[in-house]
């Protein structure tokens, strides 16, 4: 009885005197980080809100550290997997993307060393169904893309002041699953499904993002079928 006491009494001793486990990153828990050493993780508690957190991530040595993070907001309609979103929902897809390039109405940050692209009065998005386009930044509108089917690019200016286009359905568009997801400035309140930050936010993660890296974003939530960890 006494030793048994002396034992418990060690174990506990050991455990007050022990310092705290430290967290596993969350790039370190995901299935996947797109096989590069940095990493934007957009994280909404679910698939019901609105707002959640962007955080930015490098690889030291063997080890995730955060770079960075702000507020985040999604969707109007919140978020849906992207493997069965559909176009003009209000929702943002969640999954694991590459992030092609930049662009802007304003100039890239300096030290910025993304392909940057500066956004004229030429500058549509194509999201026409119908087009060759679909899905891809357009100087000037091609006959197949209609007007009402695209965004003008500057007619945004607050919220493509700064951003980063999205690779969700853009290597091989699936005609209805959507178009011209970014991650971008916050305008005034949710989003049509794009990914947005304050401004200084996204200034920071301008400059941070490194091509040479192999940059992607993680979309999801904290847990459920949309959980980021599965990705």
């Amino acid at each position: 009885m006494i030793l048994t006491r002396a034992l418990g009494c060690a174990v506990l001793v050991s455990c007050l005197l022990a310092p705290d486990t430290p967290e596993v990153p969350l790039p370190a828990r995901m299935a996947d980080t797109g096989g590069g050493r940095q990493l934007v993780t957009a994280v909404a508690d679910g698939t019901a809100s609105t707002t959640g957190t962007v955080t930015w991530w490098e690889r030291r040595g063997s080890r995730w550290v955060a770079a960075g993070s702000a507020p985040a907001r999604f969707g109007a309609k919140g978020l849906v997997e992207g493997a069965v979103r559909v176009q003009s929902t209000n929702t943002t897809p969640t999954g694991l993307y590459e992030l092609p390039y930049g662009f802007g109405t304003e100039a890239a940050p300096k030290g910025a060393r993304v392909v940057y692209r500066r956004v004229g009065a030429a500058s549509w998005w194509c999201q026409d169904n119908r087009s060759r386009a679909y899905n891809r930044w357009v100087e000037g509108l091609p006959e197949d893309c209609r007007a009402g089917e695209a965004e003008k690019l500057d007619a945004y200016g607050v919220q493509y002041a700064h951003a980063l286009v999205v690779g969700f359905n853009y290597d091989r568009p699936v005609r209805g699953r959507g178009a011209g997801i970014f991650l971008h400035v916050n305008g005034p309140g949710a989003t049509a499904g794009c990914v947005s930050v304050p401004k200084g936010a996204m200034r920071k993660i301008l400059r941070w993002v490194d091509p040479g890296q192999k940059p992607h974003i993680a979309v999801g939530t904290m847990r459920g079928k949309t959980a980021i960890t599965r990705y």
